[in-house]
């Protein structure tokens, strides 16, 4: 595969952003087998967003030849007390993500922090640490989803630092995640070199709003997540009482699940609706501008996305429909 059509898989939606693109390019032209990696805090029920989206990105890099790794952070879910803070029930989150992650993207490797934690990764932490300060550092805890106002102990300021040098530790070319990671990757490309380290490309996806709320869709607000585990019905009445304006495709989480999930899974899809109401319509990457003319009604869409969403799920739903993991979900939810 030619370095063109490479870049033609990765940069297709739902990547919204390359830091930078020439150096992607200088990448791939060099390297037939580079490293990406991208990084998840293990708690909870994973919802589309979490293994779908992230998932269909992970594919295309492995289809562009990339050594794609899921890094498991467990000790940042630890540090920013998820699931109580209990380490037996993250690793057990972490067994479940894992899972979850070999079966959608077939080649992925996992790591998980805690393998890789040693005397060397915590004196990489304090190098890296030692180059910024703790405004900056301040700056970047909406990765893990905390502000400056919250009450914080001492453990999640070290968190961004920690992030960094996973980078550096897995020793990755790409480091990818969704927009909401960017701060850090930034501050990544900014400090590496000052320490002789090499500094990584940085790749972004969309992040989808959440059903109702218009924020990101979060574990933490069930009814604006569709989760890899919602029944057919579940999916149905969530997209049935989603907010889903006329016309507006940006920050419509009904039509942002069409355009970012659905056709970059599926190419070519087909709305159906009755012919009273204009018959069948196909749309693909010019569905964006066929919403917004009004040519599509926003029930014709719901009724189609939930259609489409749950034909995306069953396979996951269906491999995790057993014992092992209805008793392991009943512990980290």
């Amino acid at each position: 595969m030619d370095v063109e059509t490479k870049l033609e898989i990765l940069r297709a939606t739902p990547l919204e952003e390359i830091i930078v693109e020439d150096d992607l390019r200088d990448l791939l032209e060099t390297n037939d087998r580079p490293k990406h990696y991208i990084g998840f805090e293990v708690s909870g029920r994973m919802h589309i967003g979490t293994l779908i989206l992230s998932g269909l990105m992970i594919n295309r890099f492995i289809k562009a030849g990339f050594d794609a790794t899921v890094f498991l952070a467990d000790w940042h879910a630890w540090i920013n007390n998820k699931l109580g803070g209990d380490l037996e029930k993250i690793k057990l989150a972490a067994d479940y993500f894992e899972e979850g992650f070999k079966f959608f993207c077939p080649g992925v490797k996992i790591v998980r922090g805690s393998e890789m934690y040693d005397n060397d990764y915590w004196r990489n932490v304090i190098r890296f640490a030692k180059r910024t300060t703790l405004t900056r550092t301040v700056r970047c805890l909406t990765i893990m989803g905390r502000s400056e106002k919250d009450k914080l102990d001492t453990a999640q300021y070290i968190y961004p630092a920690m992030q960094a040098v996973d980078i550096r530790t897995l020793g990755v070319d790409v480091a990818h995640a969704g927009m909401d990671q960017r701060k850090i990757h930034v501050l990544a490309r900014e400090v590496f070199p000052k320490l002789g380290w090499k500094k990584p490309i940085a790749m972004h996806h969309h992040i989808l709003p959440g059903l109702k709320t218009g924020e990101k869709m979060s574990k933490s607000k069930p009814e604006t997540a569709i989760f890899i585990h919602d029944s057919k019905e579940d999916v149905e009445r969530k997209i049935n009482h989603a907010w889903c304006p006329e016309k507006v495709v940006g920050g419509n989480p009904v039509a942002e699940l069409m355009k970012y999930v659905i056709i970059p899974i599926k190419g070519e899809v087909v709305i159906e609706r009755p012919e009273k109401f204009g018959g069948n319509i196909t749309v693909a990457n010019d569905f964006q501008k066929i919403y917004e003319r009004g040519e599509i009604h926003p029930l014709d869409l719901k009724r189609n996305v939930a259609r489409y969403l749950n034909d995306i799920i069953e396979p996951v739903r269906y491999h995790f429909d057993n014992k092992k993991f209805k008793d392991v979900l009943r512990m980290i939810s």
